[in-house]
């Protein structure tokens, strides 16, 4: 049976550009230089509650803030913001290990507290060893994995009341407590492609991530996660370009490129070939650094993935044309989608109001706020005769 024949409705998370915006694309992850083509939209809490507060409005979920040292810190910028909405939710990027359990299950638990309960952690366990060792961590990559597997086994039963004693190969605590418990619990989202992440994501999460690679390579992950935990929910992390009409979609993906020199897309691609992730990896394989052959799959564009790191595809197209490839990623089980756009505030406005509702009437939506539609104003006197 199709997902679409059990679901109710899907869940969808926007973006906050904690490294600075642009309406060109702006490079930054996953060991990438930090830039953009022009037009830098500075960070400040400011905008950044202007882009919370319009999600908030339009119908997202939560928002992912991501981590990093291109970026600002994920844990201060949204307790910061967390005043500036009401119901939106803060997808935390952290990486486990930088701090210790203890701490990080206190720190979750108080968030989750002072903010409404509107915290959700997303798991990054690293795959770039250059910047891991710049923060004091010099474990490779598969013992990086199992520690994660320990951090997140200690939080859990921290969580759950338990006092813990835990000595295991990477970390160790004793008489390990929290004061005060976190109710409910913060979901954790777990993203990882390589054989040692699958097992960690089976037993630790909640929503396993991919990147956005083309239907029949997701539903291969997703089998693959399935068979290890056929429990989770999955989501999917992409850009989006919705427009009107196809051709004012494209025409914005093509003007996103076409500032950008072969020496800058040269550059990114060099570094981005020594990562160590096997998602990134993916990400390269998609376009090969090539501008040639950018579309991956229909209305799957990896243009994003030439100039910056992480998630490197986008959905190009009409709001009707993205809907239908939502849908397609929906049948495959995927029912949560972590989307951004450039510049994030403009975008999240053309998806909001453009796919959101095409998706709500086919079934596939609803408001998290409730049925915010509104009947059409009248105008007095329209329509009579003088």
């Amino acid at each position: 049976m199709g997902s679409l024949e059990v679901m109710t409705s899907l869940d969808f998370h926007w973006f906050l550009p904690t490294n600075g915006d642009s309406r060109d694309i702006v490079g930054g992850g996953h060991g990438t230089p930090v830039g953009s083509a022009g037009g830098l939209r500075p960070l400040t809490i400011g905008y950044l509650g202007q882009i919370a507060r319009s999600a908030e409005q339009l119908g997202f979920v939560g928002a992912l803030t991501p981590t990093g040292a291109w970026c600002e810190d994920a844990w201060l910028a949204t307790a910061m913001l967390a005043e500036t909405t009401e119901r939106l939710k803060f997808l935390v990027a952290f990486r486990p290990g930088l701090i210790s359990p203890t701490l990080a299950a206190q720190m979750a638990s108080t968030f989750q507290r002072l903010s409404g309960n509107r915290l959700l952690l997303n798991v990054v366990t690293g795959g770039e060893s250059s910047e891991q060792r710049s923060y004091g961590d010099f474990l490779d990559k598969d013992a990086r994995y199992e520690r994660t597997a320990e951090f997140l086994g200690i939080i859990r039963a921290l969580w759950r009341g338990e006092t813990v004693d835990h000595n295991g190969k990477h970390l160790h605590v004793e008489g390990a407590k929290l004061a005060r418990l976190p109710d409910p619990v913060p979901e954790i989202y777990f993203g990882g492609s390589s054989k040692a992440a699958g097992p960690v994501a089976a037993e630790h999460s909640d929503v396993y991530l991919t990147w956005g690679e083309p239907p029949a390579q997701v539903k291969e992950k997703l089998d693959w996660i399935r068979g290890l935990n056929p429990d989770l929910r999955f989501g999917i992390r992409l850009h989006v370009i919705a427009r009107d009409t196809s051709e004012a979609a494209w025409a914005e993906a093509d003007r996103l490129l076409k500032h950008v020199s072969p020496a800058d897309i040269a550059v990114v691609q060099e570094g981005l070939r020594r990562s160590e992730s096997e998602g990134q990896r993916r990400m390269l394989d998609l376009h090969g650094g090539s501008r040639d052959g950018l579309v991956v799959s229909p209305n799957l564009w990896a243009g994003v993935g030439l100039v910056r790191g992480g998630a490197g595809t986008a959905l190009v197209g009409s709001h009707l044309e993205i809907a239908d490839r939502i849908a397609e990623y929906a049948d495959l089980g995927i029912t949560e989608f972590i989307l951004s756009g450039y510049p994030h505030l403009e975008e999240a406005y053309w998806f909001g109001e453009g796919v959101l509702p095409e998706l709500r009437r086919r079934g596939l939506w609803n408001h998290p706020a409730g049925d915010t539609r509104h009947e059409a104003a009248s105008i007095p006197f329209a329509g009579v005769a003088r």
